[in-house]
């Protein structure tokens, strides 16, 4: 298998994980929802389980993995928020706990370049 396609293929484990973990363990979700967001939290937990699924989903098709990876970046980016309001929400955790949370937060980054890396690959590999 070729490094584009193995890396397109982990980053749809990353995101089918993510979004199995929304609905098996839905708790530490519902924590980082803003309460200023109207409904349940467990709501928005569920929703964007299903988003981050729906972006898995594109992002396994090659027909739709260039598209499939933009939207993954978007995703990473949307969620920063959430992971900062977890790492404020922590503060007073015990340390590795703390730590966990605070790493979370440069973690994005990466994330949204690989997804983005997908992305252009797809692209090229259509091109060429």
């Amino acid at each position: 298998m070729a490094a584009p396609e193995r890396s397109a293929r982990l980053l749809v484990g990353l995101l089918a994980g993510g979004a199995a973990a929304h609905f098996l363990l839905p708790k530490p979700f519902d924590a980082t929802i803003p309460r200023a967001l109207p409904g349940r939290p467990r709501t928005w937990t569920y929703a964007s389980g299903v988003v981050e699924l729906a972006v898995a989903t594109a992002v396994a098709v090659p027909a739709t993995r260039r598209v499939g990876g933009l939207l993954a970046a978007g995703l990473f980016t949307a969620i920063f928020p959430a992971n900062v309001k977890m790492a404020y929400d922590w503060r007073d955790r015990p340390a590795p706990l703390k730590a966990a949370a605070y790493a979370r937060l440069p973690l994005q980054a990466p994330l949204v370049l690989w997804a983005l890396r997908v992305s252009r690959q797809e692209a090229l590999r259509r091109q060429g």
